[in-house]
């Protein structure tokens, strides 16, 4: 029986990549996105050239009431639900000056990177405690952002909200530990997507210059392997770690 994933934001980029690489990993995997889109049929499409079945639910992770249905779906796939990997997240409305970073910005990513996703984590949980676990291992899966312990002034909002979901990930592996539920936080630094397409050709300066050891930059594929090997219980006797999916960024150097 394959295991079930639900992944939040899963229609493009790196939650595409994630899609992708627990399909390839054996899972059955639902989808929660805004919207069902061309980018929805291209990675459900291929998630199920590698043996997954899919299931998708249009949903907007910040809005709370929303979240009952977003775990029936999920639970609808396959019974059960193995592993929720927190994904979904926007960037700041613009970045700019810390000074002026407007109270619309700060709510908008904050309820969705934070509040929607930790409210989100408690009804899976909650629903996970429930029931009795079947074979598979049982993991919540938070992508956070190289932006929880390295500061970029020009989006504060931004690395406030990554900051405190680092945090949930730990609280979140002290309170399921003893249920065999492991929480992981996966910390990806500059990955090929829309949302770094913006500052493209100043991060194509940084990794000339030698922003990472590993010189080129990430892609969402790298951070679905990470995200692959976690949740099939790769590493059975860890929990609230962080895995850096950087290209050696974080590292600090002299």
């Amino acid at each position: 029986m394959r295991p079930i994933a639900l992944v939040t934001g899963g229609n493009r980029g790196i939650g595409a990549g994630i899609v992708v690489a627990l399909a390839r990993r054996g899972f059955d995997v639902a989808i929660a996105d805004l919207a069902d889109t061309e980018d929805t049929t291209s990675t459900r499409g291929e998630a199920e050239r590698h043996g997954a079945r899919t299931a998708f639910v249009a949903a907007d992770i910040a809005d709370l009431a929303q979240h009952p249905r977003i775990v029936e779906a999920a639970w609808a796939l396959g019974g059960r639900l193995d592993t929720l990997v927190n994904n979904a997240g926007v960037s700041s409305a613009r970045r700019g000056d810390l000074l002026e970073v407007t109270p619309e910005s700060f709510d908008r990513v904050l309820g969705i990177n934070l509040r929607g996703t930790f409210f989100l984590t408690q009804a899976v949980a909650r629903r996970m405690l429930a029931e009795a676990p079947g074979e598979a291992h049982r993991s919540i899966v938070t992508i956070s952002s190289a932006n929880s312990v390295i500061a970029s002034p020009e989006r504060g909002d931004y690395c406030f909200s990554k900051a405190a979901v680092s945090m949930m990930a730990k609280v979140f592996a002290l309170r399921l530990a003893q249920a065999g539920i492991m929480s992981y936080e996966v910390r990806p630094g500059v990955i090929r997507t829309d949302m770094t397409k913006v500052a493209a050709a100043r991060y194509d300066k940084l990794i000339a210059e030698g922003l990472t050891p590993i010189a080129r930059w990430g892609e969402p594929e790298d951070v679905g392997r990470a995200v692959a090997v976690l949740a099939s219980g790769d590493l059975p006797f860890v929990t609230g770690d962080a895995l850096n999916v950087d290209g050696g960024m974080h590292i600090a150097r002299l």
